[in-house]
Parts: C-alpha cells; structure tokens; sequence
C-alpha cells in the first residue's frame, strides 16, 4: 500500500508504553507525528528519540501528539527509555508502541510486505523503517519523511514543517523556501492581487505570480 498525501492514515490498534491505543481515536482533534525506528538501544535512535523528548512541550504548544514506531516489544522500550531520559536530560512522555508484528510498518508501506519476519532481527533487517508521517486532525496525511540508516532525523526541521503546515491548513497561502515560524507568506494564486490585498492588507508584489505577505495576517 502507498500512503499519499492527503490519504487518510491508514488506522491500527496496538500495545504501547501508554497502553492499548487505537490511532484515530487517539489522535482525536489534534495533529499528530508518527515517526518509526529500527531498533532499540541503537545510538542514531537514541539520540532522535531524545530530540523528541525535548520537544515535547513544543509539540504541546501546536496541539501535536507523537507517537514512536519501533519493531521491538513494549518490555524493551520501557528499559531504553531510561536511556533515552538519561541521554536528552527530559521525560520521554509520548508512547513508543510495539510493532514487532511488523503491522504498522506493513500498514504505511516503511518496508517490503515479506520481509524480515525472522526472530532476532538486527537493525539491518528492518532499515526502511525509518520513516515520518505528520497527520492532520481529519486524520489525513499531511507530510512524509523517509530517512536511510546513516542520517539521523532533523527534528528542528519536521518542527518548522510542522508549524508550516499548520498556518497553511485551510487558507489560501504558502511557505517559502527556508521559511520559518514568523516570517511572511506567499499568497496562493487562487487569489487575484485586488483580492489578495482585501484579505491580508500590504501585499509585496515581487513577481506576478510570487506575492508575500505578513504572516501575522494570515
């Protein structure tokens, strides 16, 4: 299965360190980050497992749950947490669940259907499980990420992709390249100078098809 953007997130329901959770209902009316890793007790993991626990009361402040994927069971994520709090110096207060079934992996399409199913995988094994998904209160998917072993996640990045999605969500405006939390918008093409102007006040015509405007009027 291919998940697109815009494709409501496939649902599931599994054991994690918060407990039984079912993922729309889960979700609720909040946007949420589904974000996967091959292994646990892994040293890349670690310390993008830490990045998000720092994080957390900046997700808090953007009504954003996440959530960590692992191939491993809850027993084992309970003992790394420990690590991961020791590492990042902050609770790691968002459930890890388990996908030792590889469902959840299978389910968003983070690596082949038969692979890997062997007991004592190694982090080799499951690699492609390296993946982001940002999902929109509607529970569609509104951005995917997918990262190779060797390259650990920018969560600064998926921060600012998040606040970017955020101000877009439903109006008639885009980011900019490089663009972060504050700085101007461009108006989308849906609307005509006259209309633009009406809607965000100043309009900073640079191209007649590039038209920025503050953020703060969005």
């Amino acid at each position: 299965m291919t998940i697109r953007i815009n494709d409501t997130a496939p649902n599931f329901t599994v054991d994690s360190t918060a407990g039984e959770l079912t993922l729309h209902e889960w979700i609720g009316d909040s946007y949420a980050i589904l974000f996967s890793h091959p292994k646990d007790f892994t040293p890349v993991c670690t310390t993008e497992f830490g990045a998000v626990a720092q994080l957390v009361p900046e997700f808090i402040k953007r009504n954003t749950k996440v959530m960590g994927v692992s191939v491993d069971t809850v027993e084992e994520h309970i003992k790394w947490k420990r690590d991961i709090e020791a590492f990042a110096g902050a609770p790691a207060d968002f459930p890890i669940i388990d996908d030792t079934s590889l469902q959840v992996s299978k389910l968003y399409n983070m690596l082949p259907a038969d692979a890997y199913l062997s007991d004592g995988r190694t982090p080799a094994d499951s690699a492609t499980v390296r993946t982001v998904f940002i999902i929109g209160p509607d529970k569609k998917i509104r951005l995917t990420m997918s990262y190779p072993m060797s390259v650990g996640r920018n969560f600064a990045e998926i921060l600012r992709a998040l606040d970017a999605i955020q101000i877009t969500d439903g109006a008639p405006i885009a980011t900019p390249a490089n663009w972060v939390a504050g700085q101007d918008v461009i108006v989308g093409l849906s609307l005509s100078d006259e209309q633009a102007k009406e809607k965000f006040g100043e309009v900073d015509i640079k191209l007649p098809y590039l038209r920025f405007v503050s953020a703060a009027k969005s």
